[in-house]
């Protein structure tokens, strides 16, 4: 899923939240729908924010461990949730765009915005115990 990600965000025209959910639909794990609801979380929802890969990996969670589904419930999907918060701060200390873009543009901000794609696809295979 990781490769896929990447080529979706580095050459495919997608944003980090698109190319994550773009790749997990292409490995079956969640319905082509969630892509359009993906494209408001890039940027960090347009606003600095919440990184748009952490974003689209709590899209994914929901969409497992969400209220309604077989494998959870509120409690399992604010469990996730977490893990998905702590782990990716693990790795990069922040989940805020803004300061893991550090004011980049274009090039810069892609190639550096590309492991934060890498690292919540390991964080999303982790959530899932599949590998993707």
């Amino acid at each position: 899923m990781k490769e896929k990600a990447l080529d979706y965000y580095m050459n495919g025209g997608y944003s980090c939240s698109e190319s994550v959910i773009k790749a997990a639909i292409d490995e079956g794990l969640c319905d082509e729908s969630l892509l359009a609801v993906a494209t408001s979380f890039s940027g960090g929802m347009s606003s600095g924010c919440v990184c748009g890969a952490v974003a689209a990996a709590q899209i994914l969670s929901g969409t497992y461990f969400g209220r309604g589904n077989k494998l959870g419930n509120d409690n399992t999907a604010r469990e996730k949730a977490a893990f998905i918060v702590e782990e990716f701060k693990k790795r990069n200390k922040v989940t805020c765009c803004r300061v893991l873009s550090k004011g980049l543009q274009g090039v810069e901000r892609k190639q550096n915005c590309s492991k934060y794609v890498a690292d919540i696809c390991d964080i999303i295979e982790q959530l899932l115990k599949v590998k993707v």
